[in-house]
């Protein structure tokens, strides 16, 4: 451990970036983040076997009460008898094809891909000398993470990953207040280790405090990812926000963005809850995203379900409209959309994922430009439609009229995406009137063509002071609607 310390000691002596905010704030977005726009995130693991509750049913079963204890003990038997360590050889992968993966992800328009490395459970999904209980001398023996890197890449998807291994701290130790198989004595390694009490999450400075041995361990283990798999962005969950992370965020940080330079490649974090000093890496909204634009680049990681980011096989899906709706409106304000996907134990993609993954891509072949590449203009959209702001907002559905609109440009085309384009036909983007006053920020420019995506109708059009009207007679689609607009 103190070898593996000191290496990393040495990477950050002999870099630019330092263990401190200061140097930490020359991070730059990735050019290719910004272009990117579309990733795929992916949960699987060994939750995925009971795929029952969520992805926390590792914590669950062995809280009484809780939907996953009583199904645990109904199908399984109780927990003395059968752990969650139990299903490490239930968990087969058999049919895992990582070359398959990347088609259908390619197919559906990403451009980037995130596969958790490991989840709160301490099951890391990877070769690793830091713990035996990895995927590789476990489960389905095989390196997932290597094998899922290799066939990204091939695709020419960039690979990237996350670690959610913070809150392992404490996420096993309701095992300890009954009768279980989660028991001391427990040493560093151990798969449950250390399964310390649940201290108050929204406490940044809760206790019991994560030692230096777990604090140092966690360090270790992300820069071992790093160091053999090359990831382009690192994603980090929540908790990593508590007082004690703090000098080993930045530690990490600085290691990580000195091991990017010396690959010659653009690298970045994205974080939750101010964990990261602001512009040291990428603000990260979870099920969630800004009311309006912002003047720095963030990210949104959503899901296919509403109720899970593994699988189950009660998942409540969303409709690849709303995705789609949601994407456009992220991007128009100046972030990037990753949203997960949760494969079965046995490797294969769910039915209801991937409808929803060959439907985004369908409507990204037509409507794409106005999405890649593209970045944000003088407003990110019109509409009498609020949305809420914050996490956690995607609960319900929100229904959107033939006003709301969002924009982004690229080249010399400004794009006004319709989120609900009317049966008639008949719009008007006001946001494009004839400007009464030279003098006033409003738009001035001249309209060369107005067409849409994916139709071949020409569109009638015409401009007046109170905005640029449009007539079509056979645009009709219960997706977003793309008109580009040639300016000059």
């Amino acid at each position: 451990m103190e070898e593996q310390l000191k290496k990393i000691d040495e990477v950050i002596a002999k870099g630019r970036f330092k263990e401190n905010w200061d140097t930490l704030m020359d991070f730059e977005v990735p050019t290719w983040f910004k272009k990117a726009k579309f990733g795929i995130f992916i949960h699987w693991g060994l939750y995925s076997v009971p795929a029952n509750s969520n992805e926390w049913y590792s914590r669950n079963m062995y809280i009484k009460g809780m939907p996953a204890y009583e199904h645990h003990v109904k199908t399984y038997g109780p927990q003395n008898e059968f752990g969650y360590k139990d299903f490490i050889p239930m968990f087969k992968a058999e049919k895992f094809d990582p070359d398959e993966w990347a088609k259908i992800f390619k197919d559906a328009g990403a451009k980037y891909i995130f596969p958790v490395a490991e989840h709160h459970d301490g099951f890391q999904m990877y070769k690793s000398e830091i713990s035996h209980y990895n995927s590789y001398e476990m489960g389905p023996k095989r390196d997932i993470l290597g094998e899922l890197k290799e066939s990204f890449e091939k695709e020419g998807l960039t690979f990237c990953t996350s670690s959610h291994r913070a809150e392992h701290w404490f996420f096993m130790g309701h095992g300890k207040e009954f009768d279980s198989d989660i028991k001391d004595p427990m040493v560093r390694g151990d798969f449950y280790w250390p399964a310390m009490p649940e201290p108050d999450n929204q406490d940044l400075f809760s206790t019991p405090y994560p030692t230096k041995e777990f604090l140092d361990d966690w360090l270790i283990r992300t820069c071992e990812i790093i160091d053999n798999y090359k990831p382009k962005v690192l994603y980090f969950d929540w908790w990593i926000q508590h007082e004690s992370f703090k000098p080993y965020l930045r530690k990490l940080a600085a290691y990580y963005y000195n091991r990017g330079e010396e690959w010659d490649e653009e690298v970045a974090i994205t974080y939750k809850h101010d964990a990261f000093m602001f512009g040291s890496g990428i603000v990260e909204i979870e099920r969630g995203k800004f009311a309006d634009q912002k003047p720095y680049y963030w990210q949104t990681d959503t899901a296919v379900a509403r109720n899970t980011w593994c699988y189950t096989e009660e998942n409540d899906y969303k409709s690849s409209r709303e995705i789609i709706t949601d994407l456009v409106d992220v991007v128009s304000k100046n972030g990037n959309m990753l949203l997960n996907i949760g494969p079965k134990a046995d490797g294969t993609i769910p039915e209801g994922d991937a409808k929803i993954l060959r439907e985004v891509g369908s409507w990204l072949k037509v409507n794409g430009e106005a999405i890649y590449e593209s970045k944000v203009w003088r407003k990110a959209g019109e509409g009498p439609t609020r949305e809420e702001e914050g996490q956690f907002q995607d609960a319900n559905v929100t229904e959107f009229t033939k006003e709301d609109i969002r924009f982004t440009v690229k080249g010399g085309a400004l794009y006004a995406t319709f989120l609900n384009y009317p049966d008639d036909g008949e719009v008007i983007i006001h946001s494009l009137a004839e400007a009464k006053d030279q003098n006033k920020p409003e738009f001035h420019g001249i309209i060369r063509n107005v067409e849409v995506l994916g139709f071949d109708e020409k569109p009638e059009w015409s401009v007046d002071e109170n905005g640029l009207s449009i007539k079509t007679t056979n645009v009709h689609s219960e997706y977003p609607v793309v008109v580009k607009i040639i300016l000059d």
